[in-house]
């Protein structure tokens, strides 16, 4: 007890003559007192606590550290403990403080993000430098006592989290080599638990199951089921709902149930791996651009992605200014926050994935290109044309409208190329013809038996023939060098 009266004697000695009264700093602030000042009080040290495993913490604290007891001189107690940590292994550490009882615990709540912010969300023990700190309290003044260093491991609190998923069920006939592959952008996946699909049925009462890449990796879909890193599916078997939760196993320790879709159609699924829940929409595969082509309108649907398929869309054009785009789902059309983009905006790679809000650009600003979407992966691509100088049109439009060949029902160039007609066609045939003249180098139509179709391609041909559809009212889109067509009824 001398001696320890005597060390933190010298100390407040030192404290009081190096400094007034009026300048005093508090040495309880850690803040505005360099760490060196610490004093050392041999036998009075920290031990490291019990790795900390967040999953399985049910606290509002754990703890860290424990203090060797000391007999501290008369008039003095130890307050304000805190913990120095600095992440291990990680360039550029930074330290971060965090205050704790003296008794070492520290709140959740404080330590959770010290380990996610160095590390990530991954489920992986972090080792922490811990420097261990107290003040010895007399009167109102405060030494700094280093109660040494120790090591800290904590684990951050996530969900196991595969590499990748893949949905199974009717529509793949249950096997392994016709699975459907989720989707993901290329961030860790405990940074992005994100994972979105695209597929149609063709029956009703289809049901399904997600299964981990571990299971592929293993060549048998149930290799691993009932367990964290297995087989993915609902509470409840057949339930149609179109969101929920995930589960591995149910409530009654069984595994996972199937879901179901009720009606044929084709579906967009989006599942959120760190907190178990699913999404699912029925959609119509209509797509529409929006950019500097069309103005960053929320409102002009006049951009639509031409379909190759219903998974596979394009849409050919000069790129001008600064050749910037997103994509709207028909549906969520005007919602920005369902904005199909890029992960990294202005991104003008060649190849790329549809993963995250940026602005996708045109790897060439001013020249002509196809931009095409494979919305079953997820990922698009530009492809120069070869033909940069095509024939270009004055005026595109639609003759023989009501029966009327000598009048036509002008076309609004939209982009470079594209062309688009809002009107109501009466029951009857029409065709597309450029700059009001049979010879003037674009006569569209269909070829011999062709089935019609909203979507597909005309031919541009002397013979072709009449484009036959029903009454109604419809947005027409064409573009003049793919030929490509949509006629979407109101």
């Amino acid at each position: 007890m001398k001696k320890l009266s005597l060390y933190i004697s010298i100390a407040l000695a030192g404290l009081f003559m190096g400094s007034c009264s009026e300048d005093f700093k508090d040495w309880a602030d850690p803040q505005t007192n360099p760490q060196e000042d610490a004093v050392t009080i041999p036998g009075f040290t920290a031990t490291a606590a019990q790795a900390i495993d967040f999953a399985s913490v049910t606290t509002d604290s754990v703890n860290t550290f424990s203090l060797s007891s000391a007999a501290l001189p008369e008039g003095f107690t130890l307050e304000n403990a805190r913990i120095e940590l600095t992440p291990q292994g990680v360039e550029n550490a930074t330290k971060t403080t965090v205050n704790t009882a003296l008794d070492g615990k520290g709140a959740v709540a404080e330590l959770a993000p010290v380990v996610e912010s160095a590390y990530g969300k991954r489920p992986t023990a972090r080792t922490f430098d811990a420097q261990v700190y107290v003040n010895a309290v007399k009167e109102g003044q405060a030494v700094l006592i280093d109660a040494g260093k120790i090591n800290l491991v904590m684990t951050p609190k996530a969900p196991f989290i595969d590499s990748n998923y893949y949905i199974v069920g009717d529509m793949t006939d249950w096997k392994l080599d016709t699975k459907l592959k989720f989707a993901h952008s290329d961030a860790d996946v405990y940074e992005d638990p994100v994972f979105t699909i695209m597929f149609t049925t063709t029956k009703d009462n289809q049901c399904w199951k997600i299964i981990p890449q571990g299971n592929v990796d293993a060549g048998n879909i149930w290799e691993v089921e009932n367990a964290p890193k297995g087989v993915v599916g609902v509470e409840t078997d057949g339930d149609e709902s179109m969101s929920g939760t995930l589960l591995t196993t149910t409530s009654k320790g069984e595994k996972a149930n199937a879901g179901k879709l009720a009606k044929a159609g084709t579906y967009q699924m989006t599942i959120n791996m760190m907190d178990y829940t699913y999404t699912i929409k029925q959609i119509a595969p209509e797509y529409y651009l929006v950019g500097k082509l069309q103005g960053w309108s929320d409102k002009n649907k006049t951009c639509l992605l031409y379909a190759e398929t219903a998974m596979v869309q394009s849409y050919t054009t000069q790129w001008n200014d600064d050749a910037n785009l997103k994509i709207w789902l028909g549906s969520d059309f005007g919602n920005w926050d369902n904005a199909y983009g890029t992960a990294n905006d202005g991104d003008n790679s060649a190849n790329g994935k549809l993963a995250g809000s940026g602005a996708i650009v045109c790897p060439e600003p001013g020249a002509l290109y196809t931009f095409k979407v494979d919305f079953s992966t997820m990922t698009y691509s530009w492809i120069k044309l070869a033909k940069q100088n095509p024939t270009k049109f004055e005026k595109v439009g639609l003759i023989g409208v009501g029966g009327d060949w000598d009048n036509d029902v002008d076309m609004t160039e939209v982009t470079p190329h594209n062309w688009f007609v809002e009107t109501t066609l009466p029951a009857g045939s029409f065709k597309i013809r450029a700059n009001h003249k049979w010879n003037g180098g674009g006569n569209w139509g269909f070829v011999e038996n062709q089935e019609y179709k909203s979507t597909g391609k005309l031919t541009n041909d002397g013979n072709s023939k009449d484009i036959n559809v029903a009454a109604g009212k419809y947005r027409i889109f064409f573009n003049d060098i793919t030929c490509e067509y949509a006629f979407i009824a109101e």
